[in-house]
């Protein structure tokens, strides 16, 4: 279905909770935040139903995330069940890779397609301190069981920030080279407890293509499955790409083509405007899967034509990223 700005718009993210098993310094406080009740997230048949709904007004590519989407126990049975849908044609999932060792040969069985793994720092000094405690050894292993288990692509995603992993920069890039691995650099965004730094710590895509092109020629090379907003690059003989997405310098708004779900069955249009509709009161109250096709429809319809992030920051939002899902 297209929008009012005549966008295609036929991806969902779905947060299926709000839980994470790290506290990384830019996504919450360090006290954490206060967490949904059980009764309040939407359970696996709800998000089903939703779902079913969803592709009734054009939906066909479904992104799981949370907080930390494979806390939630049940996970290969809801893609499963996702799977089975025939309009799907694409399933992800976007996670901090800590459990992905025991979990990536389940999940390509279950029906996952694509796996974007969050990482930050190839340092296991800078991981432990800014996730507060998380082992980079457990996301190393994530990484490897993921290629064995077959996904491809297997995407990391790295926001580069300014005086804390910037001087990892060629680090990200080598991996690019000796594996088979879709680096992709992000621009940090002030969104939550990472609002208060965003302006010193920023780094632009251009800046960084600079800083890799001095020492590397970058070949523009054809879209990676489920590329998205990315622009991506390969170094000549490189088993990989460099990607990169620039959500504050080159706004993607006029491709946009999503729209988000929160754990807590809120639908939200726009990552940046704290605007939502509510599905999770009419699914309960019993409405049929028409009626939530036309609430839907109602929130792909509002959709704004831009977000103004780079002015405005976090203003208005009550939600951090966990709560959203990325």
């Amino acid at each position: 279905m297209n929008d009012t700005f005549k966008r295609n718009i036929n991806y969902l993210r779905i947060s299926i909770t709000d839980r994470c098993n790290l506290r990384c310094v830019y996504c919450m406080p360090e006290d954490g935040v206060q967490l949904a009740g059980h009764d309040v997230v939407l359970n696996f048949e709800e998000i089903v139903k939703i779902v079913q709904s969803a592709v009734m007004v054009g939906i066909r590519k479904i992104r799981l995330t949370g907080g930390e989407p494979l806390v939630r126990k049940g996970i290969m049975h809801l893609i499963k069940t996702i799977d089975e849908i025939p309009e799907i044609d694409d399933i992800a999932l976007t996670t901090n890779g800590i459990l992905l060792p025991e979990m990536a040969a389940d999940l390509k069985e279950a029906g996952l397609k694509r796996i974007n793994i969050s990482l930050d720092t190839l340092s296991p000094e800078k991981f432990a301190k800014v996730t507060r405690g998380g082992e980079l050894s457990k996301v190393w292993m994530g990484i490897e069981k993921a290629l064995d288990a077959g996904f491809d692509p297997v995407k990391i995603n790295t926001v580069m920030i300014r005086g804390f992993n910037n001087d990892e920069l060629w680090e990200f890039v080598e991996l690019s080279r000796k594996s088979p691995l879709h680096i992709r650099f992000i621009e940090l965004m002030p969104i939550g407890t990472s609002e208060l730094w965003a302006a010193d710590s920023y780094m632009s895509s251009d800046e960084l293509k600079q800083i890799i092109s001095t020492k590397c020629e970058l070949v523009p090379e054809k879209e990676v499955t489920g590329s998205g907003p990315a622009k991506y690059y390969r170094i000549p003989g490189a088993l990989g790409t460099i990607g990169f997405i620039s959500p504050i310098s080159n706004h993607f708004c006029s491709q946009c083509n999503r729209l988000r779900l929160t754990s807590e069955g809120q639908l939200r249009p726009c990552l940046h405007s704290p605007h939502e509709i509510d599905l999770r009161t009419p699914l309960r109250e019993g409405a049929s899967q028409l009626e939530l096709a036309n609430i839907i429809r109602q929130a792909i319809n509002s959709k704004p034509e831009k977000h103004d992030m780079a002015a405005t920051g976090w203003e208005g939002n009550r939600r951090v990223m966990n709560q959203i899902g990325g």
